[in-house]
């Protein structure tokens, strides 16, 4: 299918959900008003609501089509066939994902995801990857908070050290520096329903470590202290006091799916590996968090547990209010190493110590964190719309964020991200 044969350049689906909402809100206030887009979801008059009440953003461009199509086979074959990309906003995406990414793949449309569901995305390489290569169709799930802040500053990291030094990345070290947010009643439903519908051992099978990756990894020693291991605490002289991250596992599935995609692994290096970690006040409360993380997994593996939490937690489609979270932010910090196998990499301090030469990757966003999804969601959507040589090289398949490269990063700073990233020299 070509993109003149659509009738649409993109869908949002689920558009009335919350997350949906902040990718219409983006769309009508920064996307071209030539856009030929709809909303999509299963009650029309509320599509049509939701049409109503983002006009006045701007009032001059295109209102959006509204397209009826619940999780029905047919109807998402039907919803793909008419444009060239579905945005996908209904989570869980392991209870509602599938067929939409099914319908995707099988019509050659692109697709875009928020979801942080490791053993379902796993799932989703397992059976689509080839059958949307075949057909052209770019897959790409986990491109909000999960995990695009992460794939993207380790991809900004080994892109620099590559054109500085001419060789891979040994390692990227990366924090959630700094956060200010509200789960929406969507992540918090996931978290609940994922082990009621994953057995344990599919669950270690996808988090297996390079399991995502299209190639193998050569078996190194793991760089992580027993003493890291044990207490989840690391002292890093330029990141700070840093202890196990609550999307840690998440986002390393993805970068590492990430290092496979790029040239077989050649572009990072062979010897690349990431880890990531949250920064603390002190080891104190990074042995707390990481402690309280350990318990928390094993409660979630509880059934009663899950059925009493449940009881607490905001529905899918609600979320925090609006003034409640405009004043959140999120800052992500990482420094990667050169590998020293190349005398490129190396670099002699005043002391005559030679060290390897490092690049730093600082992101930054001030407002809703959800907000922030809705802009990842529709600039990549933007990329993949506009990039033809882009999307060419691509071919398909399911993809990770970083796959979309300077041009999402580009589009991404336009639209308020800050993202710098530079070699670092002696003493900084």
């Amino acid at each position: 299918m070509t993109p003149f044969e659509t009738e649409y350049d993109l869908i949002v689906f689920g558009a009335t959900g919350y997350t949906g909402k902040y990718c219409i809100e983006h769309i009508v206030t920064h996307l071209p008003t030539n856009l030929k887009w709809a909303v999509s979801g299963r009650s029309a008059s509320k599509l049509s609501s939701l049409v109503e009440e983002v006009k006045p953003l701007n009032p001059n461009r295109r209102e959006p089509g509204v397209e009826v199509a619940t999780l029905n086979a047919d109807e998402l074959n039907i919803l793909a066939r008419k444009t060239r990309l579905i945005i996908n906003t209904v989570g869980p995406y392991h209870l509602y994902g599938t067929m939409v990414v099914e319908a995707c793949a099988k019509n050659g449309t692109h697709y875009l995801d928020v979801t942080g569901e490791v053993p379902w995305v796993y799932e989703m390489i397992q059976k689509y990857h080839a059958l949307a290569k075949t057909n052209l169709a770019i897959i790409i799930p986990e491109i909000g908070l999960e995990s695009s802040p992460a794939d993207l500053l380790a991809w900004s990291i080994v892109d620099m050290i590559r054109k500085n030094t001419s060789t891979g990345t040994r390692e990227v070290t990366a924090t959630l520096h700094d956060i200010k947010m509200v789960p929406s009643g969507g992540t918090l439903a996931t978290a609940l329903s994922l082990f009621d519908h994953y057995s344990l051992a599919q669950f270690a099978a996808a988090m297996k470590p390079w399991a995502l990756s299209p190639v193998p990894h050569p078996q190194t020693p793991s760089k992580t202290s027993l003493l890291t291991k044990i207490t989840g605490v690391k002292h890093d002289p330029d990141l700070g006091i840093l202890t196990s991250a609550i999307t840690g596992e998440t986002n390393r599935a993805i970068v590492q799916r990430s290092w496979g995609l790029h040239d077989s692994g050649k572009h990072y290096g062979a010897n690349f590996e990431y880890h990531e970690y949250a920064t603390v006040r002190n080891s104190l409360v990074g042995t707390a968090i990481h402690l309280a993380l350990l318990f928390g997994m094993a409660a979630l593996a509880t059934p009663p547990i899950r059925w009493l939490l449940k009881k607490f937690v905001y529905q899918p489609g609600q979320g925090p209010s609006r003034a409640s979270v405009e004043n959140d932010y999120v800052e992500y910090r990482a420094i990667g190493t050169a590998d020293r196998q190349q005398d490129l990499t190396t670099s002699t301090t005043t002391t005559g110590v030679t060290t390897p030469q490092r690049a730093m990757s600082i992101l930054h966003w001030d407002g809703s964190i959800y907000r922030l999804t809705g802009v990842f969601l529709v600039e990549a959507a933007m990329v993949l719309l506009s990039d033809d040589a882009l999307v060419e090289r691509l071919g398909g398949g399911v993809l990770t964020p970083a796959c979309l490269g300077q041009s999402f990063l580009d589009r991404l700073r336009g639209a308020g991200l800050k993202v710098e990233t530079h070699m670092m020299v002696d003493g900084e």
